[in-house]
């Protein structure tokens, strides 16, 4: 005789605490994810809030910029709080970066608000601002992230992305949904995570898709939103059919 599937009213309370916990986490996990994206986005096109601009700068680069300008316009602009400097710092970039403008003007700026990271002795792996040398390489024109970055951050994403995607299908694989519907749930995350990524390096290549990463981070977040809420309704509301009770009754 052929079992039915297991569905989220057969699970016992322990089951149902540890997954209602989970998906908890996960979705507390997704939003404090979203707050990180929207402040390392937000500014790079000098405006506020996060826009495709600030997507295609961070991917594609501000080519008629250079890294520094776009760092101190974007997730670096908090540390030199007085606008005038970060203005001053940008005509100098505009100017060539010449070496007597680096000494007399931008120095100073660097020694007030960044040298406490951004130079040797503090030992973290940041360009060097502390001597004009080291700022040659952040004074070129800006071509987004680097694909040594990229990829490192894309493998990252791969497997702790995925590994979430597993665990949140694996509850929702409980759910008393429509095959069609429970089955495109469930694979959608993982379909979206893998083309996002790979429209990070596209990015790189062409501004235009740009528009992929936000509707790919759009489809996840909706995917996910779906599979957790739907879980938690079932898992504490859903009720086994009266067919099925007597079922057992009977047997």
């Amino acid at each position: 005789m052929m079992t039915r599937a297991r569905r989220f009213y057969d699970c016992t309370l322990s089951e149902k605490l540890l997954y209602t916990a989970f998906l908890l986490l996960m979705g507390v996990g997704y939003l404090m994810a979203l707050v990180y994206l929207y402040t390392s986005f937000e500014g790079y096109d000098d405006k506020p809030g996060v826009s495709i601009e600030d997507i295609v700068y961070n991917y594609y680069g501000n080519r008629s910029g250079t890294r520094l300008e776009a760092a101190i316009r974007g997730p670096m602009a908090g540390y030199i709080q007085q606008a005038e400097d970060r203005h001053q710092i940008v005509a100098w970039l505009q100017s060539g970066a010449p070496e007597r403008g680096y000494r007399d003007t931008v120095r100073p700026i660097f020694e007030r608000s960044c040298l406490q990271c951004h130079s040797p002795a503090s030992g973290l792996d940041v360009p060097d601002l502390s001597t004009y040398e080291g700022i040659q390489s952040v004074a070129e024109v800006d071509t987004g992230e680097s694909l040594h970055t990229l990829m490192k951050l894309s493998h990252i994403h791969l497997f702790g992305v995925g590994l979430v995607a597993l665990g949140i299908g694996l509850i929702f694989r409980l759910a008393a949904l429509a095959t069609w519907f429970k089955a495109t749930l469930m694979v959608l995350p993982f379909a979206v995570i893998f083309v996002d990524i790979l429209a990070w390096f596209l990015t790189k290549w062409d501004p235009v898709y740009a528009y992929t990463v936000v509707a790919a981070g759009i489809l996840l977040g909706l995917a996910w939103a779906g599979q957790i809420l739907i879980s938690l309704y079932q898992l504490w509301f859903l009720r086994a059919p009266q067919e099925e009770k007597n079922s057992v009754r009977q047997d």
